[in-house]
């Protein structure tokens, strides 16, 4: 347990939906939870009550859902039991995605069919994840292992498992609709009596989009905010010197306005309060951490690899190292961006960053 859990309440205790069912967090609010393959073995779902008007002008009500999970025979049936068990009978009226990350969009596309209703998500994320399901070099591959390589990574199997992940994305997003109406920072958007505002993030995703609603006092907050675990915020092959870390970091400041009474409904664990609280756990968790980088750095260059061991010393599977190495990334690029580290190809083909001597 984080020993800092303490500091935030969950104030549905040990409850949780049972497979297949919904539990209410808020007026109008269903939480669902579906299982996943992962070491990080859930998701969590949700239904918000919704009326809509359609194409003949004739006022329907249902249900509005928030994220699908990965694409797999357990996810769809799962989901089968909340439309006879949670649905009271009514139909999905619009699929909102959080991000583009396989358990949060793999399934958008057998819904959006199987309701026939619009795709509800960001224009990067959108664009990104139809990269991810049509070019299949995209994500992985060889430029994946390459990309590793050069950052200190030699473990044989480690890159094969990186090789093999070119067509990795598809088998759990199998496919994108061709169609989706575009989410931008700032939009109001009505579902039934309340008013959602989007709140745009980056770091963890391109463009990820929370949703807040004053009325209920509730925060859908996707990857951005999760009360037991902190975010992954990776640098990829395809954006290789990217900064995502302050790019998430300084999307954090965004939540802190919200009231302190605000209910955070997370992707992962379980629904909270205490968002400033943990918005301030997860600022020291990362000012730790990129201490203890230039603290190393002091004894001598490193890789990506040698912060990786550095920052996560349990044993870690080869998907587990794939996020750990982005995160070690991160890390490093904060500080070689902010001028504290300079980063150096050496004679081995390997980036390496040293201590700036001004640092």
């Amino acid at each position: 347990m984080n020993p800092q859990e303490h500091q935030i309440d969950y104030p549905h205790g040990e409850a949780l939906p049972p497979p297949g069912s919904a539990l209410t967090v808020a007026p109008g609010v269903k939480w669902i939870r579906i299982g996943l393959p992962f070491a990080l073995d859930h998701i969590n779902l949700w239904l918000l009550r919704d009326r809509q008007v359609d194409a003949h002008g004739a006022l329907v009500e249902g249900w509005t859902v928030v994220d699908c999970c990965i694409d797999s025979a357990g996810a769809r049936a799962q989901w089968e039991q909340v439309f006879a068990s949670a649905l009271e009978g009514l139909p999905i009226l619009r699929v909102v995605v959080t991000h583009m990350h396989p358990d949060h969009i793999g399934l958008a596309h057998w819904l959006c069919e199987r309701w026939n209703v619009r795709l509800w998500i960001s224009a990067t994320d959108y664009h990104v994840a139809r990269t991810a399901v049509y070019d299949r070099d995209g994500f992985g591959g060889e430029a994946g292992a390459d990309f590793y390589t050069v950052h200190g990574m030699q473990d044989p199997a480690f890159l094969q498992h990186v090789r093999g992940r070119a067509s990795y994305f598809p088998t759990l997003v199998p496919a994108i609709p061709a169609r989706y109406h575009r989410l931008m920072d700032g939009d109001a958007v009505q579902i039934g009596d309340h008013a959602w505002q989007c709140i745009s993030g980056y770091g963890h995703a391109p463009e990820h989009i929370a949703l807040y609603c004053a009325e209920l006092g509730v925060l859908i907050s996707g990857d951005m905010v999760l009360p037991r675990i902190s975010t992954n915020v990776s640098v990829h092959a395809t954006e290789p010197e990217s900064n995502p870390l302050r790019l998430f970091l300084t999307s954090l400041l965004r939540y802190l306005p919200l009231p302190a009474t605000t209910l955070v409904l997370p992707s992962h664990g379980k629904p909270f309060l205490g968002l400033r609280e943990r918005i301030h756990q997860l600022q020291q968790h990362h000012e730790e951490r990129l201490s203890e980088i230039l603290k190393a750095a002091e004894k001598g260059p490193l890789s990506a690899a040698d912060a990786m061991h550095l920052m996560f010393r349990r044993k870690l599977d080869t998907h587990q190292m794939t996020f750990a190495m982005g995160e070690a990334l991160a890390h490093l690029h904060w500080l070689w961006r902010d001028g504290q580290l300079q980063r150096v190809l050496d004679s081995g083909g390997v980036y390496r960053f040293h201590r700036t001597p001004q640092a």
